[in-house]
């Protein structure tokens, strides 16, 4: 059986009594903790007592010698041997460091799925005005009501000092990405046998949010501005997805248009949302699994469960690297495990419970955090029976050249039909480039009629 860290002990007392908690909030007490026991993200400095993980050294700082923007980040890792491999034959005896997804994925595929753990390396980090403005954050950011937003924030990580699973989710969604930019999610979706095709999609953003000297107020309640263009296979060509993704949803929820080449016209989306299914998905991934999560949280009751040490998918430059083909990653049932890089971190685990008269597929969802970076590396998905029914992995590296730590593949398992879809495939395509910074007015409507084609 898991057990909670003493440090997450020391804050989770009383989290149970919800969002409007007296102790979440604003710490402007704490803020020298950032400089000192706390990295400038609000995660434990310090190693484990083991050594199995290190203290944070300020992650990776510059991009290896031979990197020219533009590249596919390279391994700045690349003598790096895997430690030991877990199996199908041997996975229960690191029971307590793997999520209830990865042991049932073990159990399923047993023969064919594996995790090389290599050595743990704390290689997230992040500009350094994004840590003055989290410092700043500490002393003001608060929650909305009901958790669906945030007040008096900017830039920066909003909850350096994380009470509850609220301000932790935010962290995630608020996470920096750099002000905006190109880049291709392009997706596949295999049969149980391995046969697949593969979906081509083109995908712009542009959050204001982290702009330089930009208020929330001034935002004006957009926190990111999305466009979507499938490029391939022919029947799909020309699909348009725009999206105007609000920070705060009880005040106006998430805005979104189509527009199909073959009627011509635009026409408003509400059911882009929740557990309506992602695009060119074949079902097996939702709306709100983009990103691991995103939207508005009012359908679960959310809790923090504590703070684990685990075995998880990271600096995952294997996965990432320039020239391999889909060949080489399309397995049936799941990716090529050899491509894939495991390590001990610490995590934030966070349950989200279906609330009563609300409609979604999943009952329930465990969420796995990063304590450095705030990414959601893991969930477990659960069907409305109470059973297991997925497992999502977000597959990361350090961004450094910006720098940020995002995932640079999403893989969603479904053990129960033996299918996946997995999105984010750019290694024989243009990398994802940052802070481009587009304008709002090419995320209306009417550009949206412009930029459609036949």
């Amino acid at each position: 059986m898991r057990t909670i860290t003493k440090y997450t002990l020391s804050i989770c007392i009383g989290l149970a009594i919800g969002v409007g908690q007296a102790v979440a909030g604003p710490k402007p007490d704490q803020i020298n903790r950032l400089s000192e026991d706390l990295t400038p993200m609000g995660s434990e400095r310090a190693g484990n007592a083991e050594g199995t993980i290190p203290a944070w050294a300020g992650g990776i700082t510059t991009p290896p010698a031979a990197y020219s923007p533009g590249d596919h980040h390279q391994n700045p890792f690349p003598d790096d041997k895997p430690l030991f491999r877990i199996t199908g034959a041997n996975y229960q005896d690191y029971g307590d460091q793997l999520s209830v997804g990865q042991k049932a994925t073990f159990a399923k595929y047993p023969d064919s799925y594996f995790m090389d753990v290599y050595q743990s390396r704390r290689s997230a980090s992040f500009p350094e005005h994004i840590y003055e403005m989290t410092s700043k954050n500490g002393s003001t950011a608060k929650l909305a009501e009901n958790g669906e937003g945030v007040l008096e924030a900017a830039e920066g990580f909003p909850f350096p000092f994380p009470e509850n699973a609220y301000e932790l989710m935010w962290n995630h969604k608020l996470k920096y990405k750099g002000i905006g930019g190109v880049r291709y999610n392009t997706q596949i979706a295999p049969t149980a046998g391995g046969k697949y095709s593969v979906t081509v999609i083109r995908e712009e953003l542009l959050g204001l949010y982290y702009k330089r000297g930009v208020t929330i107020e001034e935002i004006d309640n957009i926190l990111l501005y999305f466009f979507q263009e499938v490029e391939s296979p022919a029947r799909l060509a020309g699909n348009i997805l725009l999206v105007h993704e609000t920070l705060n949803q009880q005040v106006l929820p998430r805005q979104a248009w189509i527009y199909n080449p073959g009627q011509r016209r635009v026409r408003r989306a509400p059911n882009v949302a929740y557990d309506n299914p992602g695009t060119a998905s074949d079902g097996l991934r939702t709306n709100d699994m983009t990103d691991m999560f995103n939207g508005a949280m009012d359908r679960f009751d959310w809790k923090l469960v504590g703070k684990e040490e685990m075995y998880i998918p990271y600096n995952s430059y294997g996965a990432h690297a320039e020239g391999i083909s889909n060949d080489e990653f399309i397995q049936p049932g799941h990716l090529n495990p050899a491509l894939m890089r495991y390590e001990l971190h610490r995590v934030w685990v966070v349950e989200a419970n279906l609330k009563d008269g609300m409609r979604h597929i999943n009952a329930k969802r465990t969420y796995y955090l990063d304590e450095d970076s705030y990414q959601i590396v893991l969930i477990d998905h659960y069907d409305g029976r109470g059973q297991l029914w997925r497992a999502s992995e977000a597959h990361s590296i350090n961004y450094y050249d910006v720098p940020t730590t995002w995932s640079t593949l999403e893989a969603h398992y479904d053990l129960q039909s033996g299918r996946y879809v997995a999105q984010g495939f750019d290694n024989t395509t243009a990398v994802n480039t940052f802070n481009v910074e587009l304008q709002p007015a090419q995320f209306t409507p009417q550009a949206l009629r412009t930029r459609g084609r036949r």
